[in-house]
This record gives C-alpha cells, sequence and structure tokens, in this order.
C-alpha cells in the first residue's frame, strides 16, 4: 500500500504524541538548563573534590585535545605511563593506568578475592572490597584503634600466606589520619613478605610531606607492594577519570587482563593527566587553599563546641557527639550544603570536604542554626 504524504504526517504525529504520553521522548529535560557542575547556590561539600581544579594546563589540553577525540587515546597513555614511571624510577611495566584509581583497585580486589580472603582496617574507604564482595570475596575487616586509627599492629597478626590481600588507605578516608610513615613502612615490608599489601595513596599530595608518606619506595625496591593514585584529588580532575596503580609487573598485569582499565580512558581524560602531573604550581596553590579552608573549618568548629580528628586531606571527620550524621546531613541540606552521612556504625561522625573558602565559610555560618535545631 502507497502512503500519502497526508498520511505519513498524521501517523508521524500519532507516533510522536505516543512518545511524548509514555515518556519514551522526555520532553521535560528539553527545556532544562544544563548544569555540568553543582547547581547555582549549591555547596558541594561531600565528596573530596578540589573545587580549584582543573588547572589552566589542564583546560587548555582538554580543549585541543577536543579536536581529536575520535581517536583512540592509547599513545596518550602509554605517554602518562613513562611521565609516572620517570618520576618515580620505576619502569612503565610497574605502571596500570585506570578510569580513576577505584576501577584499578575494583579489579585487583575482585582478583585477590579469588584466592583467598582478604584483609582491610574497619573505617574506610571500601567500595572496590564492597564489590568483591558481592562477587563472592570474603573481606575481613579489623577493628580500628578506640581513636579511630588504623590498628597496625592487630592487620599485621592476622597476615598470613593465606590471606590474598591486605588493603590500607592513608591517609584514611573518612578519618583523614596519617599513618607514621616510619612505622608503616616497616610494618608493610614484613607484611608483603606473606602476601600482597596495597596502599591507597589518594590523597597523599595533599599532605604536609608527600615524598615521605607514600610507599612508592617499596614497589622499586621489589617488594609485593602496590599504590594506587588518582588525579581526582589534588589536580582537580575527578570528573575526567584518572587513575594509576603502580605495583610489580605480575601485579600491573592482572589488573590488564582482568579489566578493561586502559581501554576505559577518555582523550580529554588523559590529557588533562598530562599536562597536570608535573604542574607543582597549581598542587601547591590547591594545597595551600584546602589547608586555608581546613583552618577556617576547625576554628568554626572549636567555637560550635564540636571536636574532630586531625587530617592530612582535603576533608575533615567531625564528631558531632549526642547528633545522629544523617540528621545534620538533612539539616544541612536545607541550607543547601552538601556534606555526608553516617558511616556504618559511626552514627555521631559527620565528614566534611573543603571545597572553595565561601562555601566553607556558609557551613561555618550554617554551624549553630543547624546544631539548635538539632537539639529542639
Amino acid at each position: 500500500m502507497i502512503l500519502s504524504r497526508r498520511q505519513i504526517i498524521k501517523n508521524t504525529v500519532q507516533l510522536t504524541g505516543l512518545g511524548i504520553s509514555s515518556n519514551i521522548i522526555p520532553m521535560p529535560l528539553l527545556a532544562q538548563t544544563l548544569d555540568y557542575g553543582p547547581k547555582e547556590g549549591l555547596a558541594r561539600l561531600h565528596w573530596n573534590e578540589n573545587y580549584y581544579g582543573p588547572s589552566e594546563r589542564a583546560i587548555e589540553a582538554i580543549n585541543t585535545s577536543s579536536f581529536k577525540g575520535a581517536y583512540y587515546p592509547d599513545h596518550l597513555v602509554d605517554y602518562l605511563k613513562s611521565m609516572i614511571a620517570e618520576y618515580n624510577r620505576i619502569d612503565t611495566s610497574n605502571v596500570a593506568i585506570s578510569a580513576g584509581s577505584t576501577q584499578a583497585l575494583t579489579i585487583l580486589s575482585q582478583v585477590s578475592g579469588r584466592k583467598g580472603p582478604i584483609l582491610s582496617t574497619g573505617l574506610t574507604y571500601d567500595i572496590h572490597l564492597q564489590l568483591a564482595k558481592n562477587s563472592g570475596a570474603r573481606i575481613i575487616k579489623v577493628k580500628d584503634n578506640k581513636d579511630l586509627s588504623i590498628d597496625l599492629e592487630s592487620i599485621e597478626s592476622l597476615t598470613r600466606n593465606t590471606i590474598s590481600a591486605v588493603f590500607i588507605v592513608n591517609p584514611n578516608n573518612p578519618s583523614g589520619m596519617m599513618l607514621d610513615p616510619d612505622v608503616l613502612r616497616e610494618t608493610v615490608k614484613r607484611m608483603a613478605q606473606k602476601t600482597l599489601v596495597v596502599i591507597d595513596e589518594a590523597y597523599n599530595e595533599i599532605t604536609t610531606d608527600p615524598e615521605r608518606n607514600t610507599m612508592i619506595d617499596l614497589v622499586r625496591d621489589g617488594h609485593n607492594v602496590a599504590i594506587s593514585r588518582t588525579f581526582s584529588k589534588i589536580y582537580g580532575l575527578a570528573g575526567q577519570r584518572v587513575g594509576y596503580m603502580i605495583g610489580q609487573p605480575d601485579v600491573v598485569n592482572q589488573i590488564k587482563i582482568n579489566g578493561t582499565g586502559e581501554a576505559s580512558l577518555s582523550m580529554a581524560g588523559v590529557s588533562a593527566a598530562i599536562a597536570s602531573y608535573n604542574d607543582k604550581n597549581f598542587i601547591n596553590f590547591s594545597r595551600s587553599k584546602i589547608n586555608e579552608a581546613k583552618d577556617m573549618v576547625q576554628s568554626g568548629l572549636t567555637f560550635n563546641g564540636l571536636s574532630y580528628l586531625p587530617s592530612e586531606t582535603n576533608f575533615i571527620f567531625v564528631d558531632l557527639g549526642q547528633f545522629d550524621a544523617n540528621d545534620f546531613r538533612d539539616e544541612m541540606l536545607k541550607q543547601n550544603i552538601l556534606v555526608r552521612g553516617k558511616y556504618g556504625e559511626f552514627h555521631n561522625w559527620s565528614r566534611v570536604s573543603m571545597g572553595n573558602l565561601s562555601d566553607v565559610q556558609r557551613y561555618i555560618d550554617a554551624l549553630p542554626m543547624v546544631l539548635n535545631n538539632l537539639s529542639v
């Protein structure tokens, strides 16, 4: 049957109407303004992002590379690996690039979980471990010390050949506390004789002495150790999804053959990472702004009668005393301020990130009202 032009138009209108009524075409979205960052007026202090990123060099690289977005960035991935290897005095076979450090950590967790139980700390960043657990891995959590610091002695006492891997975050998240690097280094050396030890150093560049605090030298010296890093924090590239793992070649190879790490990267993200890696001026600027914000928050917390843990990161873990962290989060949200809620059994602890100084000031100014509302 040959349809007339009028019949074709009629059928098209009917199909379009059907699409709108069944939400196949979400018309309201087309009328909305697309926000690439936080909505106007919203203080985003819950994901530990660096508000001051990306750097000017990174933005220039993103803009320039976007014109070559039709191509896969494999040659740039190799270039970034070479930069990381050269800086840390290791071989490129010791480096795996991934879409954020969480991707490499997740792959390594799942691979390790197939071999035996995984040891980890009690209060920590553990999305990758939860994913491994969902795949059948057994995760053994070692309770922290009373001051919420990592109980390194207990972790070492449980480390044996039957443990597939030990995962430690340093400085830790959400506590923000740093293990003594000399104590950690000697402990990791002993544990690495029995099993793989993985140190997540996502916040290393923010610490007061990054070179002393890192355990990358243990990889360089041939120990069974792996170190994860990310461009999401100090470099201000959370939205670009680039991270890396440094380890022995067999560990790096396990990451490569069990996941899509290097094939998951974008041209813009890798280009921005290359431009940012040795940008010491931006790193120092970001660190100074983070420290300025921490000084402000710590003074505000003390003034309002709240205590907090010492932090070597871009966030602070706050003891709310009698108040529930989820209730505190909800009250802050009423002021258009985003902070994290409770972590597991730690109901009265709240994590706040160091955003731009005006947003940090809003958090401080909101504290008296929020605490008063919670007291009612």
